[in-house]
């Protein structure tokens, strides 16, 4: 097990690129693709459109929360939302990787906080989070694919960086 510390300890919330302040619809220039999921839990509206629809307990649960953010999607695309569809498709992201994080550890708890931040082990958590994650991980890629998402992202990055 590995003993590196978790990244979120040298967290700074002043040097983060997305501010809970910001209504990024009405600002979509202020808005940063990024890595992998980072700004999800911040950036609004999106944050309280789709937030409340992701969810991963369990197979069924994961199938009818991916369809929904996937619906979002496609609604933030036809409304040449970009950072809308990119929200969506963070949030199909971030529902692959919690529910992977649920499976391989107990509790979804990667670090021992009391053992210094020990890696915690895996091969311990719910298999039935397994399932959702593949839930995810489809839709995820399927969003990540789409024809229009591509058109819009480039246009996005060719308008604000």
């Amino acid at each position: 097990m590995s003993n590196d510390k978790p990244s979120y300890l040298n967290f700074r919330s002043e040097d983060y690129a997305w501010k809970p302040d910001i209504d990024y619809r009405l600002h979509p220039e202020r808005y940063r693709v990024g890595k992998g999921e980072q700004g999800v839990l911040i950036c609004q509206p999106y944050k309280s459109e789709i937030g409340p629809y992701w969810r991963f307990k369990n197979e069924e649960i994961a199938a009818a929360s991916s369809k929904m953010i996937f619906s979002l999607f496609l609604d933030y695309l036809k409304k040449d939302d970009f950072v809308g569809a990119d929200m969506a498709r963070k949030y199909l992201q971030m529902g692959f990787t919690r529910a992977r994080r649920y499976f391989n550890y107990k509790g979804g708890k990667k670090y021992d906080a009391e053992k210094g931040y020990q890696q915690m082990k895996r091969e311990t958590g719910d298999p039935e989070k397994a399932k959702a994650a593949d839930i995810f991980y489809k839709i995820w890629k399927e969003a990540e694919e789409n024809v229009e998402y591509a058109r819009l992202k480039i246009k996005w990055k060719n308008e604000f960086g």
